[in-house]
């Protein structure tokens, strides 16, 4: 599974280095740091709703941090 979040600017202004901070966290805290890889990347064309986030290249989500343990549980966890 690939995590991308966005560190534009919109989004490193949002809160992307939280949101990244935490999912590092929930990664190592479950174990999966042999099967997730956490990826910074640059404008998703989402800039006014949150920090950009795509799972395996789906959908983009707007994430803001203090929602990533809900989004990481619902869109990580689950698949």
């Amino acid at each position: 599974m690939t995590i991308e979040v966005c560190i534009g600017s919109a989004c490193h202004l949002r809160g992307s280095h939280e949101v990244i901070s935490a999912l590092k966290h929930l990664i190592s805290d479950n174990g999966l740091e042999d099967r997730v890889e956490l990826k910074a990347v640059f404008c998703m064309g989402k800039c006014s709703d949150g920090v950009s986030v795509r799972v395996d290249g789906s959908q983009i989500y707007s994430l803001h941090p203090q929602d990533v343990e809900g989004f990481f549980r619902e869109h990580c966890m689950g698949a």
